[in-house]
């Protein structure tokens, strides 16, 4: 799967609320309530992505998770770190 051109990952980016481009990536901070509701939600982001078979970097601090997504096998972004970054919000809202 070849990486998007900045047109399209502008395009899909107008898509999605709260996330940002760095790069290669594409990323946002999800703020919980407890540190257990933020672990609460890596646990069901891991889900998704392995379901997705698709890996995101994930920070966690404190009450915050910050999550980036790039299809590293292309090296850059693909409509799978899109797809998935919907996905998350699904859950993340």
């Amino acid at each position: 799967m070849p990486p998007l051109a900045d047109a399209e990952i502008d395009a899909a980016l107008e898509g999605l609320t709260g996330w940002g481009r760095e790069g290669d990536e594409i990323f946002k901070t999800f703020d919980r309530a407890t540190f257990a509701g933020a672990i609460a939600f890596v646990v069901q982001v891991g889900f998704l992505a392995e379901r997705a078979d698709h890996h995101p970097d994930i920070d966690v601090r404190w009450k915050n998770v910050r999550i980036a997504l790039s299809t590293h096998s292309a090296h850059g972004l693909t409509n799978r770190d899109f797809d998935l970054a919907a996905e998350i919000d699904g859950i993340g809202a």
